[in-house]
């Protein structure tokens, strides 16, 4: 259920599935659930081609799974609004279910 108080239909549900089926994006969404981070430091922990980062990063952006805001040169991103769904910053909600990481 979105914030909204409405469910996704099973395409919504499936195309942000689709989205998180690719191990570099879960590990982006992973580590912002510990809290905003820029493409230099997200760069750090991945170890990857900084457009490839920022690619991934637009296609997160794109299924409305992450924001971001400019910080000077930088970019800073952040899981979306209501996207974020627990205390312990280990749960995410994609509207039609959510997902728990264990690490």
């Amino acid at each position: 259920m979105t914030k909204s108080g409405k469910y996704l239909s099973q395409q919504q549900c499936a195309d942000k599935l689709k989205v998180l089926g690719d191990t570099t994006r879960l590990s982006v969404m992973a580590m912002l659930l510990k809290g905003p981070k820029n493409v230099t430091e997200m760069n750090g922990l991945l170890k990857m081609d900084q457009s490839l980062l920022s690619h991934h990063l637009k296609i997160l952006r794109d299924a409305g799974l992450v924001k971001s805001s400019r910080e000077g040169k930088a970019v800073r991103y952040a899981l979306a609004e209501g996207v974020d769904l627990s205390q312990t910053g280990k749960m995410i909600d994609l509207g039609c279910c959510k997902l728990k990481f264990d690490q």
